[in-house]
């Protein structure tokens, strides 16, 4: 376990080869801080009343899935990203569409989705927790944002999935793991600098920014180690935490906050 450290995890690696899908409310094509979005997708009501897949190419409609792509980016530049809109204006949607997106994402084997939002409506619970199962066991990695209020949500709190707060630390590379569930992580997301819509940028707080920066390492490792199960890639994430080994123990790392931060 000495030798998992972060240049035996992710040195050198750019992404290259894995794909991360932004379960969310779009991506804004060609942002500076973006990039190329290989496909997009969005949840819309069918003929039945029932929502469904179709394929589009009308981007964002409120800034925050362009928002968490422009961070992935950042993190792992030659990683492949994907859209599935499961938001509308005003960051409105319901569960029966946050349900058939990451379903979508899910049976496309993405390596890595990421899910900056949650729903604290629990007639969903089972069915999202399945999916979860379901994306764990094909080795799909689903990291999703804890809710930025102290109330329960979901799918952040299932152990299928890296859940992910934010701290108020500088360092943009910085990612901490808490001793104290349920979340898992840690990563910078206060005041962070992101892309908007309209190819413009701006700056912004929350959970939500922290947790494409935990996508994009693990689309960074994944990289570099194809073969590494959900569970592995955990470990990984565990090891190469600035709060955990030697380093830390001299006191020379920061201790994770106490409790989710907003």
């Amino acid at each position: 376990m000495e030798t998992v450290t972060p240049a035996w995890a992710w040195g050198g690696s750019t992404g290259r080869g894995v794909r991360v899908c932004i379960v969310d409310s779009g991506v804004e094509r060609n942002h500076l801080m973006v990039g190329r979005v290989a496909s997009a997708h969005m949840v819309v009501e069918g003929d039945d009343g029932r929502p469904r897949i179709r394929p589009t190419d009308t981007g964002d409609l409120c800034g925050h899935g362009t928002a968490c792509a422009g961070i992935v980016r950042e993190v792992a530049p030659e990683c492949e990203l994907h859209s599935v809109r499961v938001l509308g204006e005003n960051f409105t949607g319901t569960g029966d569409f946050l349900l058939t997106g990451l379903r979508w994402a899910v049976e496309q084997g993405f390596d890595v989705i990421n899910m900056s939002l949650s729903t604290t409506h629990t007639r969903f619970v089972r069915e999202l927790h399945e999916l979860a199962d379901e994306a764990y066991f094909r080795r799909s990695v689903i990291v999703a944002s804890a809710h930025n209020s102290p109330v329960v949500s979901f799918p952040w709190r299932f152990c299928s999935v890296v859940s992910v707060g934010s701290h108020q630390e500088g360092d943009a590379g910085l990612h901490l793991y808490n001793p104290r569930p349920p979340v898992e992580f840690y990563a910078q997301g206060q005041d962070v600098r992101v892309a908007w819509l309209d190819n413009c940028v701006t700056r912004t707080t929350g959970n939500s920014f922290a947790t494409p920066r935990i996508a994009g390492l693990c689309a960074l490792i994944l990289a570099k180690h194809p073969g590494l199960t959900v569970f592995q890639l955990k470990t990984v994430l565990y090891l190469t935490a600035a709060n955990v080994g030697p380093a830390s123990s001299a006191g020379t790392r920061p201790d994770p906050p106490s409790r989710t931060e907003k």
